[in-house]
């Protein structure tokens, strides 16, 4: 299994670290891998979702929503 080591973390991200280790009864190790496992996932689907989302956009048809006639809301509008 490959080491990774990491310089310069600063103090208070250490301590975070070091925090929710103890939370989770995991060594800091331990839990500086869960973070980047979860950090990875997260950016992954994140990506995926976000084109999911631009994909229904792209095809989106305002009829299926029955969405009223824009004629129809400037007249009503103007009553008012």
């Amino acid at each position: 299994m490959p080491t990774l080591h990491v310089r310069n973390v600063p103090d208070d991200l250490y301590e975070q670290i070091r925090e929710q280790s103890q939370r989770a009864n995991r060594s800091i190790s331990a839990q500086v891998i869960t973070l980047l496992q979860r950090a990875v996932i997260n950016e992954g689907s994140s990506q995926h979702e976000l084109l999911e989302k631009i994909s229904r956009r792209r095809y989106f048809n305002p009829q299926a929503i029955k969405a009223p006639d824009s004629t129809a809301l400037l007249r009503e509008d103007r009553r008012r």
